[in-house]
């Protein structure tokens, strides 16, 4: 694809400033460049999707610097649903918040979409584990910006925890890089791989740190069990549109540990089954915590908030089991708990804006505008997260189950914890919706500063339309998604595609004569290529 690679970064980097420069004082302008953009970056994303479909891992190097010493963004088949997926979002999400007016309630939002959109593309993309730090961190300033959007002291004090706790997670980063670092002198993931997996075993103590560091840093992204705490505050009093976007933020951690422990540090290899050891427990805790939650919260933006956190250990039970079954169950209940979380949220808002002082306390009120439709909508997404069938939320956790068939533990939790989340969101609706019919009292506000109520139902009606499609063509996704995890368990491939001008520098100083004429003109397979000499 050349240079279309590095399109996902670039595109939301030049619009985000030009947006703030050039259009500050211009709404309308504003919301023509954002939704432009969010619409060009969906339609690059399909199309780097269908190349990574067709194609082995594509390697884009800035500078035309060879790896490891430059910097090297790659597409793969991993990348590219993480790309559409975030931009199909990122495209709902923008329609919600100019329908709803969430736009106009504070300054520079659809900037700071865009600077948050390039953070999300860039981690996603980057071969190179400092600057997946890098990204990181714009995606983590950017989102700071978004939660306090509007103000209010509730949103100020949850944005303050949210900073706190993202920027110890950061320092952490940099902690374990530094370590990693110390032993390999390289933090191209590619070139790390060769380096992990030729360490001897007598070396490999402070490596082991550094590979723990990165989990307990990638488990304060995803919100896994003891890290968790930050969520439900940060999402329940976020923006509406900005808690949707936010789905797409834990599963940035999700994909960190997808790629570093499979790549990296996979199982079996340097580190043994430490990665294993240490997600299996997290993740079925974390599902327990989530469910529970659901079932215990007393408003609907932490009911759906704690499901976020559900979700995630959900699909953790299926990441840690390292193999290519259970992560293709995974891939798909990332996808579908995403936009289940993101639908949820939206929905969430509209009920919001409709209670006026009730806001979103499960507390019985007279019935508000659209109750009908609001209330078929929230039924739907219950469902899907709760895993109920017909939707994707229920094949997901069966593709689960039948991937750890056997294991009667995560059987047992997943089957109870879902009859949790049942009784939980059944709980928050009937409060909402069908007690809502039998309350007296004063009538509930209609929506403030709405400037098209139509496109905000029409945005979150269509994240639950990629509900269906997923539940509709699961049989297409799920055979797509079964090569994507046998392309992830198979790294070499991600790793001849990134060192290959290593290689080739390597095979030209080994084999070439005195005279500088080379020896052969035919290049070496790269599996069996001499180590790059990074480390000189």
């Amino acid at each position: 694809m050349g240079h279309w690679i590095i399109a996902p970064v670039v595109l939301p980097a030049f619009l985000a400033p030009l947006i703030v420069l050039w259009m500050r004082f211009d709404l309308r302008t504003q919301r023509v460049f954002s939704v432009a953009g969010m619409v060009a970056l969906l339609a690059l994303a399909l199309t780097l999707a269908a190349s990574a479909s067709l194609n082995p891992p594509e390697v884009y190097r800035l500078g035309n610097w060879e790896a490891p010493f430059g910097i090297v963004l790659v597409l793969d088949r991993l990348s590219a649903l993480m790309l559409v997926l975030t931009s199909a979002l990122g495209l709902a999400v923008v329609l919600y918040a100019i329908g709803s007016g969430w736009d106009k309630r504070g300054w520079h939002f659809h900037s700071l979409m865009q600077f948050q959109m390039m953070g999300i593309n860039g981690a996603f993309l980057t071969g190179d584990a400092f600057n997946l730090f890098v990204f990181f961190e714009v995606l983590l300033i950017a989102s700071y910006g978004l939660m306090i959007h509007s103000g209010g002291e509730a949103r100020l004090k949850a944005g303050v925890q949210y900073v706190v706790y993202n920027l110890a997670g950061s320092t952490l980063f940099l902690f374990a890089l530094g370590t990693i670092y110390s032993v390999t002198g390289t933090l191209n993931m590619a070139d790390l791989a060769q380096k992990v997996a030729q360490m001897p075993a007598t070396e490999t103590g402070l490596l082991r740190v550094g590979a723990v560091l990165l989990m307990l840093v990638f488990a304060v992204k995803a919100a896994l069990v003891p890290f968790q705490f930050w969520l439900p505050a940060t999402y329940t009093n976020a923006p509406g549109p900005v808690a949707a976007l936010f789905a797409i933020m834990t599963k940035v951690g999700v994909y960190a540990i997808i790629r570093v422990y499979t790549l990296v540090f996979p199982a079996g290899g340097t580190i043994g089954l430490l990665a294993q050891e240490v997600l299996l427990p997290a993740a079925l805790v974390s599902l327990v915590i989530g469910m529970v939650g659901v079932l215990g919260a007393r408003d609907m933006g932490r009911t759906v908030a704690y499901s976020v956190i559900g979700s995630v250990g959900t699909m953790m039970l299926a990441f840690s089991q390292f193999d290519e079954r259970a992560t293709a169950a995974g891939l798909y209940y990332m996808v579908h708990s995403t936009l289940a979380a993101a639908a949820l949220f939206l929905i969430v808002d509209l009920v919001r804006e409709r209670r006026g002082a009730a806001g979103l306390r499960l507390v019985p009120v007279r019935p508000v505008k659209n109750a009908g439709l609001l209330a078929g909508m929230f039924f739907a997404g219950a469902i899907a997260m709760a895993g109920m069938p017909p939707l994707s939320g229920f094949l997901g956790k069966l593709m689960i189950l039948d991937a750890t068939r056997g294991d009667w533990l995560i059987w047992g939790t997943i089957l109870v914890t879902s009859l949790i989340a049942i009784v939980g969101f059944g709980r928050a609706g009937s409060m909402v919706f069908w007690k809502a019919h039998a309350a007296e009292g004063i009538p509930p506000e209609g929506p403030r500063d709405a400037t098209s109520p139509g496109l905000a139902f029409t945005a979150a009606g269509g994240l639950l339309a990629g509900l269906v499609a997923l539940t509709v063509l699961a049989g297409p996704a799920t055979d797509w998604l079964r090569v994507t995890a046998a392309q992830i368990h198979a790294p070499q491939a991600y790793i001849d595609a990134v060192m290959q001008g290593a290689y080739e520098r390597a095979w030209s100083a080994t084999s070439g004569h005195e005279d500088g004429h080379a020896a052969d003109d035919e290049a070496p397979d790269p599996a069996h290529a001499a180590e790059p000499e990074a480390g000189h």
